[in-house]
């Protein structure tokens, strides 16, 4: 964001949208369907089931909708989750006082919206999943290559990590077979937690004469790559997101509500938004450090101790890159909150304030908006040490924006312009039941 106050100001502002909002520089182009890899509509349906199936978890009571629900915008309402070890679903999500989760899941569930189109080439916070066409598997991961074989996209490899993940749906140590696996770092092969995970499914007969339609495959041929490519089918077909006010704009179909208006006129004018939040689907994919608050455990390994989360540094080793995280798509953003990415901000317009000026941020940030289930935890390690405060701060290298009231009115209402209806509610939906006859992940 450049630096200063905007010195046109909200009356300029309006001035300019009313004049001609559809010639704002830096408007980006309309979404085509070029932009999009085709998806196969049964491998989608095969897919929405296993998606909303915890078959997939270790102990069996955790899906992927159970982190990422249209209910919530595809994300869980939560700044930080619970996945193995809740119970419920969304901010009534609370820890199963039978089996505590270890610690909350170290950062804030990623919406999935429009991630089948092709320039979603990097995922995750950090980036550690990426498109690479120069290795033999075509991804770059941590997983090393015996582990990313089979796997259509980036979208279908990302399903790799969360199984594994005992805070996420492993389940921890000797819970389960899989969580037992993991534990003793057998993940490929026959008897490997990604085995299991595909024997599960293939035992079921409504999933093998599925798999059988979808990819010709026998039982006894269905891998976790092909789970996983199913599972990429359904989230690239249902959270597609093209038709929101925002695109109608975008392809001279209409024009945008007067705030909201304004708040494009300055999200691409002065407060400089769409230098990193570019082109249609309102991101430039790259890493920057905004100086993010940071609560909850942290990211880091299981014999560190520390509670900070320094981002794209610790998938490249550079120093250079820490506190660095991805820039996000905008697409139906005043659905995915809490926001940031340790979401600590329940708020949007708190959000923005903080965003554009992130040490005033830091100094500011009102803990009472965080979304947090009552977990044993010290959520609050990194705010309440001043030095690690300070490596926030330091890390920002922007110039400050300060934004008033009415300015950032503005940009909540453009943000709003985003929301796209048919993208929220999903195309196939929420199944009724699911081939394994666990429970659904549904509100209450």
């Amino acid at each position: 964001m450049r630096a200063g106050r905007l010195a046109a100001g909200t009356l300029a502002l309006a001035a300019l949208a009313a004049a001609a909002v559809a010639d704002v520089p830096g408007k980006p182009r309309a979404v085509t369907e070029a932009d999009y890899a085709p998806v196969d509509r049964a491998e989608a349906e095969l897919g929405q089931l296993l998606f909303y199936d915890p078959i997939l978890s270790g102990n069996r009571e955790v899906a992927c909708a159970t982190c990422h629900h249209p209910a919530f915008g595809t994300s869980d309402g939560l700044s930080l989750g619970l996945g193995d070890g809740g119970r419920g679903l969304g901010p009534e999500r609370m820890a199963d006082p039978d089996n505590l989760p270890e610690e909350r899941i170290p950062r804030n569930a990623t919406g999935l919206f429009n991630l089948g189109a092709r320039e979603f080439a990097v995922l995750f916070h950090d980036g550690r999943i990426e498109a690479d066409p120069t290795r033999p598997t075509g991804l770059r991961t941590p997983m090393g290559a015996e582990m990313e074989q089979g796997f259509a996209s980036v979208l279908a490899a990302q399903t790799m990590f969360p199984v594994l993940s005992g805070d996420e749906m492993a389940g921890h140590y000797s819970e389960n077979d899989v969580s037992r696996a993991v534990r003793q770092g057998i993940i490929t092969g026959p008897g490997g937690a990604w085995d299991l995970l595909s024997r599960r499914v293939a035992a079921i007969p409504a999933y093998a004469a599925r798999f059988e339609a979808v990819y010709g495959l026998a039982p006894d041929e269905i891998g976790f790559a092909d789970v996983s490519n199913a599972i990429a089918a359904f989230v690239a077909f249902e959270w597609r997101s093209d038709t929101a006010p925002f695109d109608a704009w975008l392809r001279g179909e209409a024009e945008l509500a007067a705030a909201a208006a304004d708040g494009a006129a300055l999200f691409y004018g002065e407060a400089g938004c769409g230098g990193c939040h570019a082109g249609p689907f309102l991101t430039d994919h790259g890493f920057h450090a905004m100086g993010e608050v940071q609560i909850g455990p942290g990211k880091k390994g299981r014999f560190e101790d520390h509670a900070r989360d320094v981002g794209r540094m610790r998938v490249t080793g550079d120093a250079a890159d820490a506190y660095r995280f991805r820039t996000p798509s905008l697409r139906n953003v005043a659905l995915t909150g809490p926001w940031g990415h340790a979401g600590a901000y329940g708020d949007l317009a708190a959000y923005i304030r903080h965003h554009a000026d992130p040490p005033a941020g830091l100094d500011t940030y009102e803990r009472a908006q965080a979304v947090l289930p009552a977990l044993e935890e010290e959520d609050w390690r990194v705010l309440d040490d001043a030095a690690e405060r300070a490596a926030l701060a330091a890390a920002y290298a922007g110039t400050p924006v300060t934004l008033d009231a009415d300015e950032v009115a503005a940009l909540v209402a453009f943000l709003d312009s985003l929301t796209d209806p048919v993208a929220r509610t999903g195309r196939l939906g929420v199944p009724d039941a699911v081939p394994s006859g666990l429970e659904v992940p549904r509100p209450r």
